[in-house]
């Protein structure tokens, strides 16, 4: 097939034609199929892709080979006029960094405790989801860290800080990517094309090239799919484009103030990429009457850290020869107010497809309406209202009650509530952490502080849960607290009486903690389960009373601790396996099944943080927040199961159970890939998934989704889109058809 095409008017980012002595790209064409407003075909020896766009807008993308290296030979852009080239002659450009994995004594901790053998097997079955791992970290164990104290030897394993310290510098490998291209595969997926060039070697990996263009948005996703055989690999990646004209054209971002910075790149050459922090992710080349912005997934492309620091997230590099480069990027290290030891990378399991992409938005017009596009993909990096939820965060390290403390007035605002609420959260439910076998001699001072100090800075649109996280508890792992109305406790401490007159509950064991739990009404969840403080839970309490008793309502799920770039669904290996099997304990149970919340893990934050990125939310179905210092309604909700798991991108507003049929109305952003409905037995897990590929970006539609409800105890639903990015309903059982 043969497309011809008018040449483009006006030249953007512009390289020479290709060499009259360029090899025609050869392409398999047998999964392809024509469709209207989205079409691929050979021209002049290249690959030429074409569909519609954003608002009326059409585009183009002719991709060719030169000596085996993938060339971006054309990327234009027409709206009602001639076509404006965004990109000619550019190179796909990789880098990937890579050490290796290893588990924390944060994870070895509770185990000990369960009295687990730590031996080779057992460290190999959890050393995939660390928290605390910093693979290029050559230093010494920081006195700040996890890994001060030196734990008793394991066994076959050296006794050190972490096992295997120190790292070695033989350890850490640097590459980029090299290129054997010779062919390619061309591919219909419902309302997408992909385009997949083999021949790809980048350091421990090897794969191919890969490029999707999705009809109904100027959006393409630009990606190394490869893999590797080696054992324990943890690795970072750079993603972007090299080879494009300096002349006439500008690198353009918005600060973290939200200001916009340009780059006029008639400076001297560089060595090395040029980091920008730029707000959103988003780093964006113009000139002439089109942009081209570039950006990662928004959450898949971070692991899980502490803080949420901006840590310049984009790149741009002024090469020999007049052309510059840029691109996505991840930091060497922690920020260095923070500790070196936590900066853990990705996973890499043998043989599974990593992939590693950056997501290309070309535009008419400048950098303004570029960006503007392509921030419509995370909703301005806010949480979309929804009517008739409540939007809810937990789980953030805030330490309230110190901190306004130590400013000496209740009344301080501190700067993670002004970027919290900036956000679109309604609900922040911020902990103060406590140790339960080091009791604190103020806690019932700091418990008062954050109380009224939740208190002070709700408003009817805005409130603040005054909850708690109890390491080492003896409930297992770590506990939180969540928190109906004023509860003080202390371990043991003189006073019977708290600062404001209430009463103060004096715990001393497993069985008066919960009495007060009980009599208090208070809600526990597990935060980051299988990982962590509380590596090895729940599994170790599954058949515990106080576990199957409902006031233990959840697990906290967040991504990043062992992400995996092979990853479909965020937090695929740890996370959803877990809200699984634990559906299927409770299968046969009286109570409610156990439900998922969503947690942050980041704490001290504040406005220019990349927080949206890092962590998900609960929408939780509440009309409207109760009056300030009644929280009660809110745990109701949350105990009812009325609420859903999410990104942000995806939301689930409605989802119910017809006899053998889920119906779920779904709303996203980024082109999506598909729903699933996930069911179990008691013992086993069924799964049905569907194919959302044909389907527009930016849009909704009801889905009805039938399963085998025949032996189906409980079913739960959830929606992915192509960044990873998804929302999961809370399971609920299946009544039994008369």
């Amino acid at each position: 097939m043969t497309i011809l095409l008018r040449h483009a008017a006006l030249p953007f980012l512009a390289l020479a034609a290709a060499p009259a002595c360029a090899a025609p790209l050869a392409c398999d064409f047998k999964g392809y199929g024509a469709k209207p407003g989205l079409t691929a075909g050979e021209s002049g020896g290249d690959l030429l892709l074409q569909w519609d766009g954003d608002a009326g807008e059409l585009l183009r993308l002719r991709i060719g080979v030169d000596a085996g290296t993938p060339i971006v030979r054309d990327l234009s852009i027409r709206g009602g006029g001639d076509w404006v080239t965004v990109l000619r002659g550019a190179i796909p450009d990789f880098s990937v960094d890579t050490g290796l994995r290893r588990i924390s004594n944060q994870q070895l901790q509770p185990l000990r405790g369960l009295g687990v053998p730590l031996n080779k097997d057992t460290v190999d079955r959890y050393r995939w989801d660390p928290f605390w791992d910093a693979p290029l970290y050559l230093g010494p164990p920081t006195a700040t860290g996890r890994f001060a104290k030196n734990p008793p030897p394991l066994e076959g394993i050296p006794a050190a800080g972490q096992p295997g310290l120190p790292r070695a510098p033989s350890e850490i490998e640097r590459a980029t990517a090299a290129y054997a291209i010779s062919g390619c595969t061309v591919r219909s997926d419902g309302g997408r094309i992909l385009v997949t060039l083999p021949g790809v070697t980048l350091g421990a990996f090897t794969g191919a090239l890969q490029y999707t263009v999705f009809r109904g948005t100027n959006l393409i996703r630009q990606e190394l799919v490869a893999s590797t055989r080696r054992e324990w690999v943890a690795y970072k990646f750079g993603a972007g484009l090299r080879g494009m004209v300096r002349e006439g054209a500008r690198v353009r971002w918005r600060d973290t103030s939200g200001l916009w910075q340009q780059e006029l790149l008639a400076g001297p050459d560089h060595s090395d990429p040029v980091p920008i922090a730029g707000a959103n992710r988003i780093v964006t080349a113009e000139t002439g009457g089109a942009s081209l912005s570039l950006f990662p997934e928004p959450h898949r492309f971070f692991w899980a850290r502490e803080v949420a620091v901006n840590m310049a997230y984009g790149w741009f590099r002024r090469d020999a020869g007049g052309s510059f480069a840029m691109g996505v990027r991840q930091n060497e290290s922690e920020t260095p107010e923070e500790d070196p030891s936590n900066w853990a990378l990705y996973s890499a399991r043998p043989g599974t497809e990593q992939r590693m992409p950056v997501y290309l938005y070309p535009r008419l017009g400048d950098a303004q309406r570029g960006v503007a596009g392509a921030l419509a993909f995370t909703n301005g990096d806010t949480y979309r209202p929804l009517p008739g939820y409540q939007v809810m965060g937990h789980h953030y390290h805030m330490d309230l009650g110190e901190r306004l403390i130590a400013a000496g007035s209740l009344d301080r605002r501190l700067p993670d509530l002004v970027a919290l609420k900036g956000l679109g959260l309604n609900i922040v439910s911020q902990v103060d952490s406590i140790t339960w076998d080091k009791p604190a001699a103020d806690s019932l001072a700091i418990r008062q502080a954050s109380i009224e100090g939740a208190r002070r800075h709700s408003d009817p649109g805005f409130r603040i849960l005054a909850s708690q996280e109890l390491f080492n508890s003896p409930l297992g792992g770590h506990t939180d607290l969540l928190f109906g109305n004023p509860v003080y406790w202390d371990q043991g401490g003189p006073r019977d009486t708290a600062p404001d007159g209430g009463k103060v509950h004096h715990i001393d064991s497993l069985e008066a903690l919960m009495a007060m739990i009980r009599a208090e009404g208070v809600m526990l969840s597990m935060p980051h389960p299988r990982t962590k403080g509380s590596t090895g839970f729940p599994d170790a309490i599954r058949d515990r009373d106080y576990f199957a008793d409902p006031v233990f309502d959840s697990v906290g799920i967040r991504w990043g601790m062992g992400l995996d770039g092979s990853e479909t669904r965020l937090c695929e290996y740890r996370c959803w396996p877990l809200l699984d099997d634990m559906s299927n304990w409770f299968a046969d149970s009286a109570g409610p099944l156990k439900r998922i919340l969503a947690i942050s893990e980041v704490r001290h934050m504040q406005p220019g943080d990349d927080i949206y990125a890092s962590q998900p939310v609960s929408y939780l179905k509440l009309a409207a927040l109760p009056p300030i210092g009644d929280d009660r309604p809110i745990l109701d909700a949350l105990r009812r199961g009325d609420s859903f798991w999410t990104t942000g991108e995806v939301l689930v507003p409605q989802w119910q159970v017809a006899g053998g049929t889920v119906v779920a109305e779904v709303h996203w952003t980024f082109p999506l890939d598909f729903v699933e409905v996930v069911w179990g037995d008691g013992k086993t897990v069924g799964r049905k998934t569907v194919s959302a590929t044909d389907l527009p970006a930016n849009s909704s539609t009801r889905f009805a989704v039938p399963f085998d409800a025949r032996r189906a105890k409980w079913v739960r639903f959830a929606a992915w889109d192509n960044a990873g990015n998804g929302a999961v309903t809370q399971p609920v059982r299946v009544v039994p058809a008369r």
